[in-house]
């Protein structure tokens, strides 16, 4: 037999099927299936090998800013400067090692696809029914289930008896699949294929025998692991902004070494002052060296790290719990949200909202919670009585003291309903108990159960409606029973009608008198006595409706990919706000019709995506991610599991598969729409924090780089020495920055549209902001070694060193916020902004005392004075640049409110 993995065989019949896969109803020989195992291999999963985990350690160091600082280093340690250069090399490693950590656990994702595999497989070969280890059946075997099997193999249905099949992780449909054995006559998405089972679902109801179709990687799991196999982990924005920005930063800064190095060796050259050239250009070099070492931030990835879990740690209180660092801040610039429905935008729950029975001023009643009824045991029951002991009694379903609901998803719905109206279902089946039943059947439609009710024999009767209504021929109307007529059967219809036009499940209830002790069967099903309908939904979450308006308002487009049927989706969408008057909708199948084309220009109008395969999201995120949107993708299934890995963003809900989990870059803990909006808003304010630390790093670094160029150009001497620079590189260049990772939200930040994926790091103002207040540093530091010049070139080195350390520190109240004044926002708001302010003046106190000072070049007779007009030097400096800010956002708002700026 050769490998065909093209035959739709749902489009067969069983019989077919069997001589297609060249077998029989008495199973393949033992000689047979030992052949085709060789010719199919296994039936498992299979990965391809994995990169060894020192190569990504090593990986790591290939970063440009990476590889200077390793250079600069390692001239340190040559030239005697070891504790600076061990404290690189630290932050290197450490940063290195998160980075492995992290690839290593994103490799899990099939091995906890593989953990789902079935140990063992009932099939029937020569004749003989035999149990194998389920890596050994292949395609042509029968196989035999009943309830609790998992499914080992794809394979199409010969024989089902009430056949229930939990296939959720596969359709993302929440109710288990009835299924049956007859041929399809369309095409049709794995969702619809009743007469179909697929490796590892589970059987929840009923028996069955099937022949196997496909195995291993052939098999609708094994696609999904294919897919999650070749599927790249997307960089996240700010990853690749910090690569992009890194490569720029570090050709710059090696220009400027190069540049005050050549300065410095050409102006000894051309002016010697006595000193051996060997030393001038040692020297020279050094100093061009600790420019590199004090312009490169070398605690960057660490600060980013640090606010990253900071952010972290604030999204786990809002049930996201993070699994990888950079999601938190790509979460900021999501511009889509593809949610799935079930669970995330509704509760997960079927429940019964409304019920009908028929009167003259008959309407649809909602279910609202009644007290209980002190007696069920009535001597004529009226419909409303009938209606909810018929749901109490036609049910299979259990409510557990402890509240754990056991049964198929609609049935509890009719047990709650029962009970919220007073007619406890327990006390309703103690005193009428089920005394035969003729089980629920895909074919009939319907489930009835026999009972004695106030000395009567009574079949109660549920169902389809349209079958119910058909077969009905007298209708409950109170407490009176009276012919059901024609005009009656379409008002009943009606109602129907507009319920399913409401997206709400319907069940009809009837019942009829039985003669006692009668044995009852499917044909005495017909000829109801008509009680009523019920009308159920998996309800939106409450507030699903105020975080998709949300969502919009933040400029976050939320479009609904659901495995359940069209109609439900976009009536749940209409319900929440998701689906608007313009929106379309597509089927999966619907979708695979559509070029990529025809997808580009309905992609905008699309709202709701229904009945989809693993293949259609992919599809739908990577139009987006053409489209430069930042995507988010949530999901809890294996088939989410490939979408969730190419998605910008994977988010997994936490009562979901591992497999799922292990694809996504988050998983919210209550599964909840709402919490994934709350953690948009935290991405939004940690990627404003780090642009903020970034601010703070870079502007300081600028202002030492002008105050060193003036100094060289205008013939001055160094403003710095080597062990000055590398001092304000360790005391400013991380405290004060993670600080500024702790700001709270600003002010409307939910009310901006989501940043352009292509923003680079230092845009939307943060260049600007750098550029000003980098000159601002520059001038105060030029200015203090001008005043302190003076005195002695000593005391200008002095006072340059002191001004740039107290100017970059009081700095950090300038870059708390990107339009507000720190006066505005409270000095004191911030705590941890005043302790690392604090903590630098302290360190800076303990460089000017007298046993340390010297170390550090400043000479003895530095004083108070001269210290106090260092501070006023860097204060008026840190004036100037909230001026800047003042000036910079009134533009913006003037911009704003003549709708010439989108923010």
């Amino acid at each position: 037999m050769e490998r065909n993995t093209q035959e739709k065989y749902y489009l067969l019949e069983a019989d077919d099927a069997i001589s297609k896969l060249a077998s029989s109803k008495n199973g393949l020989s033992e000689v047979e299936a030992q052949k085709r195992l060789n010719d199919f291999g296994k039936n498992e999963l299979r990965e391809k090998e994995s990169d060894p985990t020192w190569k990504i350690f090593l990986e790591s160091f290939k970063d440009p800013m990476v590889i200077i600082l390793i250079g600069a280093a390692i001239l340190q340690i040559v030239t005697g400067s070891v504790m600076e250069s061990l404290i690189i090399f630290v932050v290197l490693i450490l940063n290195a090692v998160l980075g492995t950590v992290q690839t290593k656990k994103a490799e899990s994702s099939i091995n906890s696809l593989k953990q789902m595999s079935v140990p063992s497989a009932k099939v029937i070969r020569d004749g003989q029914k035999h149990t194998v280890s389920s890596t050994e059946v292949v395609p042509g075997d029968i196989v035999l289930l009943e309830a609790g099997d998992y499914v080992p193999a794809d394979g199409r249905l010969i024989e089902a008896e009430s056949l229930k099949i939990v296939e959720g992780m596969l359709t993302g449909e929440s109710e288990p699949a009835q299924k049956s054995t007859g041929k399809l006559m369309e095409e049709s998405s794995v969702g619809d294929r009743v007469n179909m089972v697929y490796s590892t679902s589970m059987v929840v109801n009923g028996r069955a025998t099937y022949v196997c179709t496909r195995t291993g990687m052939d098999t609708e799991i094994g696609k999904i692991a294919d897919l999650l196999e070749n599927t790249d982990a997307k960089q996240t924005p700010l990853q690749s902004n910090i690569e992009i920005f890194s490569k720029k930063l570090g050709v710059a800064i090696v220009l400027i070494c190069l540049l005050i190095f050549g300065i410095q060796v050409f102006r000894a050259y051309t002016h010697p002052t006595g000193v051996e050239m060997k030393t001038v250009i040692l020297n020279s070099f050094m100093f061009a060296v600790a420019i590199a070492v004090a312009a490169i931030p070398e605690a960057l990835s660490s600060i980013v790290t640090i606010v990253l879990s900071i952010g972290t740690k604030t999204m786990s209180k809002k049930n996201s719990i993070i699994r990888k660092l950079p999601a938190v801040e790509t979460l900021g610039s999501t511009s889509i949200i593809c949610t799935d429905k079930t669970g995330t935008l509704t509760m997960n729950k079927m429940t019964a909202v409304e019920y009908y029975k028929y009167s003259k001023d008959a309407e649809s009643i909602e279910v609202v919670e009644e007290p209980k009824k002190d007696s069920v045991d009535l001597e004529n029951f009226n419909s409303e009585d009938m209606l909810n002991i018929a749901a109490a009694l036609c049910n299979d379903s259990v409510i557990k003291e402890d509240g754990k609901e056991i049964g198929d998803p609609t049935e509890v719905a009719l047990t709650v309903l029962a009970d919220k109206k007073g007619y406890i279902s327990d006390r309703v089946r103690d005193i009428y108990p089920r005394l035969q039943e003729l089980p629920f059947d895909s074919d009939r439609k319907l489930m009835s159960t026999y009972h004695k009710i106030n000395s009567k024999g009574i079949m109660i009767t549920k169902g389809a409606p349209d079958i119910i209504i058909s077969r009905s021929s007298k209708v409950l109307v109170g407490s009176q029973v009276v012919e059901m007529t024609e005009d009656i059967k379409n008002e009943v219809r009606d109602q129907n009608e507009k319920y399913s036009n409401k997206a709400l499940r319907v069940l009809a209830f009837g019942y009829r008198q039985m003669d006692e002790g009668k044995k009852i069967g499917i044909e005495d099903e017909d000829k109801f006595i008509f009680i009523g309908l019920v009308a159920m939904i998996d309800p939106p979450r409450n507030e699903v409706i105020e975080a998709v308006a949300k969502a919009k308002s933040a400029g976050i487009k939320p479009i609904m990919i659901t495995g359940d049927h069209k109609t439900t989706a976009v009536a749940i969408g209409k319900n929440i706000g998701l689906f608007n008057e313009g929106d379309i909708s597509y089927t999966g199948l619907e979708l695979d019709n559509l070029t990529d084309e025809e997808l580009d220009k309905q992609l905008e109008k699309i709202s709701v995506y229904a009945r989809v395969s693993p293949e259609n999201k992919i599809r739908i995120v990577g139009a987006w991610q053409k489209k430069n949107k930042v995507t988010a993708m949530t999901g809890d299934g294996v088939n989410d599991a490939p979408a969730l890995k190419n998605a910008d963003i994977g988010i997994a809900m936490g009562s979901g598969t591992e497999v799922a989990k292990e694809a996504a870059s988050m998983v919210l803990v209550d599964d909840n729409f709402a919490s994934i909006i709350a953690a948009v808003e935290v991405g939004r304010t940690v990627y404003s924090n780090i642009k903020k630390s970034i601010t703070y790093l870079f502007s300081g670094n600028l202002g030492a780089i002008i105050s060193i160029l003036f100094a060289v150009f205008a013939g001055w001497t160094n403003p710095y020495t080597a062990l000055q620079l590398i001092f304000i590189n360790m005391v400013n260049d991380s405290i004060p920055a993670i600080a500024l990772g702790m700001e709270k939200p600003e002010e409307g930040v939910m009310s901006m549209d989501p940043r352009e994926k292509n923003e680079g790091l230092l845009g939307g103002g943060t260049l600007q902001a750098i550029l000003s207040r980098g000159v601002f540093v520059g001038i105060a530091a030029i200015v203090a070694q001008y005043v302190g010049m003076k005195h002695s070139p000593n005391m200008g080195v002095a006072m340059a060193f002191t001004t740039l350390l107290l100017a970059r520190t009081l700095q950090t109240f300038a870059c708390r916020s990107d339009f507000r004044s720190a006066f505005a926002i409270g000095f004191f708001s911030n705590k941890y902004v005043v302790g690392a302010v604090l903590i630098c003046l302290s360190l800076l106190g303990l460089v000017l005392l007298p046993p340390v000072r010297g170390i550090f070049a400043i000479p003895a007779e530095y004083s108070m004075t001269n210290l106090a007009v260092s501070f006023l030097i860097a204060l008026i400096s840190v004036l100037f640049m909230e001026i800047a800010k003042a000036i910079s956002y009134s533009k913006v708002k003037k911009l704003r409110a003549e709708n010439r700026l989108d923010i």
